[in-house]
């Protein structure tokens, strides 16, 4: 049986999807920007502009994923862990940015005559959708694998560039169909983008703040941690459990309550052994607490 991978190797994957994400969104930004500047598309240069932040959150995923990564020093006994999902937080923030930034740009231009767009960049959005989809496919696969919140918010950002591209591609296509008088429908599709991006930025802020303020993680973590602790022979039973998240690893505090007859001796024996049952049942549990309780 293939023993779960480390703390280290799921780091290692996840900073490997994130520079696969950095590495498509250089040539995605050039090809839509000149794309968008020679076809007379501000959607597409808009486009352009989120997947600029992409590049900038892929970074700030990788070096989030590398930092959670390291051990536990004296001023971090606890390990590095938040630094992910405090990414992941910074890619919320640079996807309201980009989508305040191109809110107001498309104001702008919808109140400022301009010629149609080209119909070429209809060609270059339906690529850019296709690759942007499945990047996000592939890196929310990865990110699910290492259960990691940066990694999942890097690909709602590839998921955000997709609609994006998306409404600038019926934005293009409207303006096409109609001719003179709505030049401004592919400058009202990337206002529509920024709703879309906002939501996005909300669904990637909303488990990683969770995460930074020590919220129950979803699941039944803290059944089967109450389980496997009462499985230990001398638990009568527990009381107080608590389990928190902290990076790629998970922290439990744990009351079990044994016979109050017994020796301090034997009541320690009885904690360790119900820390070694739970944690090599859940590998992903980097320490457990337990506390002694004796009954009443």
């Amino acid at each position: 049986m293939e023993s779960p991978p480390t703390t280290r190797q799921r780091a290692e994957r996840g900073q490997e999807s994130a520079m696969m994400g950095i590495i498509a969104n250089v040539a995605l930004v050039l090809g839509k920007g000149t794309a968008g500047i020679l076809g007379h598309s501000y959607a597409l240069v808009a486009d352009a502009i989120e997947s600029g932040t992409d590049i900038i959150s892929s970074f700030i995923v990788w070096l989030g994923l590398r930092t959670a990564a390291r051990e536990p020093d004296e001023n971090h006994p606890y390990g590095h862990g938040k630094a992910e999902p405090l990414a992941a937080l910074v890619v919320a923030g640079a996807l309201l940015a980009a989508a305040g930034y191109i809110a107001h740009e498309s104001i702008l231009r919808i109140q400022t005559p301009h010629q149609l767009p080209a119909s070429f960049t209809l060609g270059v959005l339906a690529v850019i959708i296709f690759l942007k989809e499945y990047l996000y496919r592939r890196v929310l696969r990865v990110g699910q694998e290492v259960d990691s919140a940066a990694v999942r918010a890097d690909a709602w950002h590839h998921r955000a560039d997709a609609i994006t591209s998306c409404t600038a591609f019926v934005g293009i296509s409207i303006a096409l169909l109609g001719g003179p008088g709505y030049e401004s429908a592919d400058d009202w599709a990337a206002l529509v983008a920024c709703g879309f991006i906002v939501y996005n930025a909300y669904h990637i802020f909303r488990p990683a703040f969770g995460e930074i303020m020590d919220e129950a993680p979803e699941g039944t973590w803290t059944q089967d941690v109450r389980a496997l602790a009462e499985s230990v022979p001398g638990v009568l039973a527990t009381e107080k459990c608590f389990v928190r998240k902290m990076g790629f690893e998970y922290f439990a505090d744990l009351h079990v309550i044994v016979d109050g007859n017994i020796s301090v001796r034997a009541g320690h024996d009885i904690a360790h052994q119900v820390k070694a049952t739970i944690i090599q049942a859940m590998p992903s549990v980097y320490d457990v607490l337990v506390h002694i309780e004796p009954a009443a």
